[in-house]
Order: structure tokens, then C-alpha cells, then sequence
């Protein structure tokens, strides 16, 4: 009963940070069942089942906050979905542990990318708006939702940064349509799973508890999208991006870091983190004072202008 209790709160954690932010879903939960004992293949088939739930309750409170392009949900998902399926089938039992640390330097430039942008300018506006072509989304889904099933997370850390680094979508958008279009990754996936493994090492009390904790959060989440500023929601984005792979690196065999250069590491990037975020909302702030006193004074009722009556 104990663990079910922590795999819940820890659902309940890590929906609310990837439906805040776009990502870590997977790889919180994941992370967990790895630690408790569980096979890799079993952890993310267990994620995933955990995750038709949760993602479902999540998009569906994007849509309703208006957080969900659907057309961007169309033109990645379907890709994201042929990915994961074959991910999971085919190369779920390969080690992914020689790809993860190229991943890692991918995903790092695109957040700093991200974290410099929206710290240091507004959002940006002569591309906001403008399509999104299938030519981008579709590979960016295949590889997104193959990494997914693979390392049991990555539809979020892969896509919301590349659709971000883009400058055609608001965050609020991003994050709404990656969490949306992530339920084709989840039935994919562990229908994939099921097809090569079985039920096999997969826990369903376990995936009810994180489907649980994911359910509470979802509409949080979605809530907190509608009323952050796109710019404090780039710079946190951003700096979780830099954060997570940071740490992939530090902790692969590239580097293989020493426990003091890790903790040290963390200290300032987290340091440096809320720095960036810091400065977002005091100029996030100062741009609205500066648009509420450009804005004309409306006169109140009893101030309007009469027309002068001539005497007698």
C-alpha cells in the first residue's frame, strides 16, 4: 500500500510538472519504477498503460483552457503514434544508452536556445501564428514518439522544445498540443508493448496508482498553462530542458562526472535558473505597466463633455 501511495503522488508530481511545462511525465515515472526493482521494457510498458489515462485527461483540459492546436495535434501525433508502436516492438529490448548522450547535446542546444529567447525577448511575433509544416512535424513526431518507447519519456523533452525553438506557437499551445497528441503516443506504445511482451512484468496496480495521481493533476496543469505569461513559461521550459540533459550528460559514460562536479553543477544551474525566471517576470511586468500607460484614459460617466447651450 505504501509504494501504490508513492507512485500516486509521484503521478500526481510529475502530471503536473508535464502538463505545466510540456514534459517529464515519462521520464519521472519511469525513473521511479527503475528504482524500485523493475526491468526497463516493464517500467516504460507500465508508464505508458498509466499514460492512455492521464494523457486523455490532459488534453481534454487543454482543449478546455484553449490550449490545443488540432492541427498540429494531427500532423504530429499520427507520426508520433507509427513511432513509438515501432519503438516499442522492435527496439525496446536494445540499449538506447550510446544514442541517449547525442540525444542529450541535441536537446541541450535547443534549450538553451529556448531558455536565451524568451528570457531575454518577449515572444517572439513576425512568425507567431504562421502553419507549421507536415514536412517538420512528421519527422519530428516519428523520432519523438521512437524515443518515447525506447527510453520511457521523451515525447515531451523532444517535441516542445523544437515546436518552441520555432517561434510559430504560443507556449501555451505547445505544451496544450504536445500533452494532447501524446495519447496517440501512449495507446500506440502500449499497444506495442503488449504485442512484444506480453503482460509480462507489467503491473497494473501500479499504472492505476500513477494514472490516479496523473488524473488529480491534469486539470491543474492546464489551468496554470491558461494564466502563466509566455514568457515565464518559455524561460521555465527552457531551463528544465538544459537541467534534465545536463544531468544526462554529467551522468553518461562520455563524462562520467564526479559526485562534487555533479552537485556543484546542479547548485548553479538551478541558481542560474531562477535567475532567468526572475528576470522574466520583472520585464514580463515592466512591459505591462509600459502597455497600461501607453493605453488612452477612458472619461469616466460623469466627466463627458456637454455642448455648450447658447443664453436665452
Amino acid at each position: 500500500m505504501r509504494t501504490l501511495i508513492v507512485l500516486a503522488l509521484a503521478g500526481l508530481g510529475a502530471q503536473l510538472v508535464d502538463g505545466s511545462l510540456g514534459m517529464a511525465y515519462g521520464v519521472t515515472s519511469t525513473t521511479l519504477l527503475l528504482a524500485v526493482g523493475t526491468n526497463p521494457a516493464a517500467a516504460s510498458a507500465t508508464v505508458h498503460l498509466a499514460e492512455i489515462g492521464t494523457t486523455l485527461a490532459s488534453g481534454a483540459a487543454h482543449w478546455r483552457f484553449g490550449n490545443v492546436d488540432w492541427r498540429v495535434v494531427g500532423k504530429i501525433g499520427v507520426p508520433g503514434a507509427l513511432g513509438a508502436f515501432l519503438g516499442a516492438t522492435v527496439l525496446s529490448g536494445l540499449s538506447t544508452e550510446l544514442a541517449e548522450p547525442i540525444m542529450s547535446v541535441i536537446l541541450l542546444a535547443l534549450g538553451l536556445y529556448v531558455l536565451i529567447r524568451f528570457t531575454f525577448t518577449a515572444l517572439p511575433t513576425p512568425q507567431l501564428h504562421k502553419p507549421l509544416r507536415r514536412r517538420f512535424l512528421s519527422p519530428l513526431g516519428l523520432v519523438a514518439g521512437f524515443v518515447d518507447a525506447t527510453g520511457g519519456g521523451g515525447w515531451g523533452p523532444v517535441g516542445t522544445p523544437a515546436l518552441l525553438a520555432s517561434g510559430r506557437m504560443e507556449p501555451r499551445k505547445v505544451i496544450g498540443s504536445i500533452d494532447t497528441s501524446e495519447f496517440l503516443v501512449s495507446v500506440a506504445a502500449s499497444l506495442g508493448f503488449l504485442f512484444g511482451l506480453g503482460t509480462a512484468g507489467i503491473d497494473a496496480a501500479w499504472a492505476a496508482a500513477l494514472l490516479v495521481g496523473g488524473l488529480i493533476a491534469a486539470p491543474i496543469a492546464a489551468w496554470l498553462v491558461r494564466h502563466v505569461p509566455p514568457r515565464v513559461l518559455g524561460s521555465a521550459v527552457g531551463g528544465i530542458i538544459v537541467i534534465t540533459n545536463i544531468r544526462t550528460l554529467l551522468r553518461s559514460d562520455w563524462l562520467d562526472a564526479a559526485e562534487a562536479v555533479v552537485w556543484t553543477s546542479y547548485v548553479l544551474l538551478y541558481a542560474l535558473w531562477a535567475a532567468a525566471i526572475g528576470y522574466s517576470v520583472r520585464q514580463h511586468l515592466r512591459s505591462k505597466r509600459e502597455a497600461e500607460a501607453a493605453e488612452p484614459l477612458e472619461p469616466a460617466d460623469g466627466d463627458l463633455a456637454t455642448e455648450p447651450t447658447s443664453a436665452g
